[in-house]
């Protein structure tokens, strides 16, 4: 579906929106404005990384943002993020999407609508800037989603979905991590020296913000992953040592049960009288005597 937010005659500049263009709309749209046939084929790939390359006479801009509602186990770029393509110059702008974005529209009401921008280069900054803020919300979650998570890990019992829970953050601040890095570029070539004023810079703090938001997500997460299995490490061992104690304990009661078990006519102890109950005492003695001893030794 083709929309145009702004022509020449009304803006000074043409804005043509594309969503899931089919092959005659992007091939007109790419002889009238003269992109090339490499910027084409990475607009219509739909799992294609952030990138700001200069073409010809244009500048390509790919951008990702965060999927409006993804599914819980979602961990891919594909995923977690839908992709928006960017074809810039001071005399057009053209953004090609495969699904509705909100924020698309939200720029052009305040942009276009509102009168807000004068330029192509305030509405690529207006973009650049709502499709950052994307990833502002599913932050919160996370970070939410890991206190949960540490609660369970160090005040409740372990179980197996607290596991899959935190590989599921984890995969999830990785890939959105990996895409504010490589968005990184696009930030740089938007707030350059030449063109930077009070919006651009403002972009270039949202980047930053957001980046260092993810860098504390990730450092929490591999710090709670790494406290979990050391919780489990150390439960496992606090069983064998309970395990060990009570091996240790019945080590010796087994051994005097063991003699008395064999079955020979001619043993001495056999005919006391008061033989069961001194063995018993004996048992009972040596019990003791372990008990104390690892008592002394603080291992009780």
């Amino acid at each position: 579906m083709k929309t145009i937010f702004a022509s020449k005659e009304t803006h000074g500049f043409d804005w043509i929106d594309l969503i899931d263009p089919s092959v005659n709309e992007i091939e007109d749209i790419s002889k009238k404005f003269s992109l090339h046939e490499t910027s084409i084929k990475d607009c219509m790939q739909p799992d294609h990384l952030p990138k700001h390359e200069t073409v010809d006479n244009y500048t390509f801009i790919i951008l990702r943002v965060y999927s409006q509602k993804p599914m819980s186990d979602a961990d891919t770029i594909q995923e977690l993020t839908n992709k928006i393509a960017v074809f810039y110059t001071p005399e057009y702008l053209i953004t090609v999407h495969r699904t509705v974005q909100p924020l698309i529209g939200e720029v052009k009401m305040k942009a276009i609508d509102a009168g807000g921008c004068r330029d192509t280069t305030c509405i690529l900054n207006r973009i650049v800037r709502a499709a950052l803020l994307t990833f502002e919300a599913p932050s919160v979650h996370l970070a939410q989603s890991l206190d949960y998570f540490e609660e369970n890990v160090f005040l409740k019992q372990r179980k197996a979905p607290v596991l899959r829970g935190l590989y599921y953050v984890k995969r999830k601040v990785d890939v959105i991590k990996r895409l504010l890095i490589l968005s990184y570029e696009i930030i740089d070539k938007i707030d350059t020296p030449k063109q930077r004023n009070s919006y651009t810079r403002d972009l270039r703090d949202l980047y930053i913000r957001m980046q260092n938001v993810y860098d504390n997500l990730s450092e929490n997460t591999a710090q709670l992953l790494s406290a979990y299995f050391s919780i489990a490490s150390h439960r496992t061992n606090e069983i064998m040592r309970i395990l060990t104690i009570f091996s240790v304990f019945f080590m010796p009661l087994t051994f005097i049960v063991g003699i008395y078990g064999m079955n020979f006519h001619y043993m001495p102890e056999l005919d006391w009288h008061l033989g069961y109950p001194i063995i018993m005492l004996v048992m009972a003695i040596i019990t003791l005597a372990i008990y104390f001893w690892f008592r002394k030794k603080g291992w009780l």
